[in-house]
């Protein structure tokens, strides 16, 4: 078992290639260990299967770090989570096709497997990592306690590639949710600050501020996204959450980090601690 570990589910895709760069580029330095897992839902798929990861563990062997194979059977829903916890796995990269892929994993699916992990993913679409890496995040803060919990992974990415922190809020009339945003603005502020990271705030129309983040995050040149995923308390099909879809499958094709809550009083905390 493998603790110093990234996971990239890889489908043979595009996107799926891209997400193992990205997570390449984010393990560079402490020699973390990847595991590529492949999932096939049958035995006579394995073989072929096999074949193809090979390849592309030989395709990146210049870039120093352990690429590991994996094939389960079953499925993705199910199989990645799993997995990643099976091997006590810090981050999970995926790549997605956007919101209307065809075969493979697609936005909505990709939500489905977040849901069921308990380790933070970096959903990625078709778009390269720099080779900077995330130069820029963008930190939504909303109304719910739970946001606090990503900050700690976030300020890990930070400190690895000296990102700039931009933490942003929705605009709110009513003075008590008001004082509640600023709550937990003031709070992301010191919490960065207290790191030496460097941070900007700015509060956005709440209206649509799903795509006001996105808009915000383009004005930035945000190489990534964080967010919490709130759909585990959620009884209903996971399609019909929208913000969270729509973060993962921006239009921009934002990388999306997205944490799944944990039921605790403290901050999350994470890989690099």
């Amino acid at each position: 078992m493998k603790i110093n570990s990234f996971i990239v589910p890889h489908d043979f895709t595009a996107a799926a290639d891209i997400a193992l760069q990205h997570a390449i580029a984010t393990g560079k330095s402490s020699n973390k260990v990847i595991l590529l897992l492949h999932v096939v839902s049958k035995e006579a798929d394995i073989k072929e299967a096999s074949i193809k990861l090979d390849k592309i563990i030989d395709n990146y062997a210049s870039e120093g770090l352990e690429l590991i194979p994996n094939i389960r059977i079953g499925n993705i829903f199910e199989d990645i989570g799993d997995f990643a916890a099976e091997h006590q796995a810090e981050l999970v990269f995926m790549g997605t096709h956007g919101a209307h892929g065809w075969q493979h994993i697609v936005g909505s699916d990709a939500l489905k497997v977040v849901t069921h992990s308990h380790i933070p993913f970096v959903i990625v679409q078709e778009k390269a990592v720099k080779t900077t890496g995330y130069e820029n995040i963008v930190v939504p803060m909303d109304l719910h306690k739970e946001t606090k919990q990503k900050l700690s992974i976030v300020s890990n990415l930070a400190k690895y590639f000296n990102s700039k922190i931009h933490v942003v809020t929705p605009e709110e009339s009513d003075s008590y949710l008001k004082h509640q945003l600023e709550s937990n603005r003031l709070f992301a502020e010191k919490f960065f600050n207290d790191r030496g990271l460097d941070i900007t705030t700015a509060i956005l129309p709440s209206s649509g501020f799903d795509k006001e983040v996105v808009k915000h995050a383009v004005s930035v040149d945000a190489d990534l996204i964080a967010i919490m995923n709130l759909n585990r308390s959620n009884f209903l099909n996971v399609i019909s959450s929208n913000y969270e879809q729509y973060m993962i499958t921006n239009d921009a094709l934002i990388p999306t980090l997205i944490v799944n809550p944990i039921e605790s009083n403290t901050v999350y905390g994470g890989w690099f601690d």
